[in-house]
């Protein structure tokens, strides 16, 4: 059967569009995926906090599995504890002011899954909230912060996600798994290892260092839900 060769170039010509796109849509994808952990590195340099501290807990908040992997997303938002992965930022402002205008301020945004009802007077709108860089900045302060008050960076971590013990404790045996398989590729550091020079330098810095609250209420006793269960799942 002879084939038209216009049909036949049309078809190649159209694989070819299909497959080029299909290949900048999965590279734009990972370049978002690496967001957090540009955010990351940024932060834990200003607050001295060790960087891969700061990579497991977005990955304990907001990570997903890639290849194998589990990396964070920056435009991941939690309802009540219905925790959805947006593709882009746009989608998840409109998600967030949506339900904000239903009265709902249980939300948890952005990579560090800050808390909307109890910290978003400390950002001048949702929007802001989602930048991966200010919600990487607020959660490092508050782990520096809690570090100090409790003495080491595991029970910093236990006490960022909740101050009952049992929350806290579950929180610390998720972060500790993904801690330790993260640092299995990263030699010479530890939990109490001093920061790592910042190898990730795409998201630009800014001199001041703003002044933010805790990440929840020192006397909070509420369970913030990440976006990842014990068993891993959404």
């Amino acid at each position: 059967m002879l084939i038209n060769p216009k049909f036949f170039n049309l078809i190649v010509t159209s694989l070819f569009t299909i497959s080029i796109w299909g290949i900048l849509e999965s590279d734009a994808r990972a370049s978002t995926s690496e967001t957090c952990d540009h955010a990351a590195a940024i932060a834990a340099e200003e607050y001295q906090i060790p960087l891969s501290i700061m990579k497991a807990v977005t990955r304990v908040e907001t990570g997903q599995t890639k290849n194998g992997s589990l990396e964070p997303w920056p435009w991941a938002v939690n309802i009540g504890g219905k925790g959805t992965w947006f593709g882009s930022k746009d989608a998840a402002v409109k998600h967030v002011l949506a339900h904000l205008a239903r009265g709902f301020t249980n939300i948890d945004i952005g990579c560090f899954q800050l808390n909307y009802r109890w910290h978003g007077h400390a950002f001048s709108s949702p929007s802001t909230m989602l930048d991966p860089l200010k919600n990487a900045r607020y959660a490092a302060r508050f782990l520096s912060k809690l570090r100090a008050e409790q003495g080491d960076w595991t029970r910093a971590v236990g006490a960022y996600h909740s101050r009952t013990k049992e929350h806290a404790t579950r929180y610390k045996r998720r972060f500790s798994e993904v801690y330790e398989n993260l640092t299995s590729r990263i030699t010479g550091e530890n939990l109490h290892s001093e920061n790592r020079r910042n190898q990730f330098p795409l998201l630009q810095r800014s001199v001041a260092k703003p002044t933010l609250g805790s990440l929840v209420p020192l006397g909070e006793a509420s369970v913030r839900g990440s976006l990842i269960t014990q068993n891993g799942e959404i």
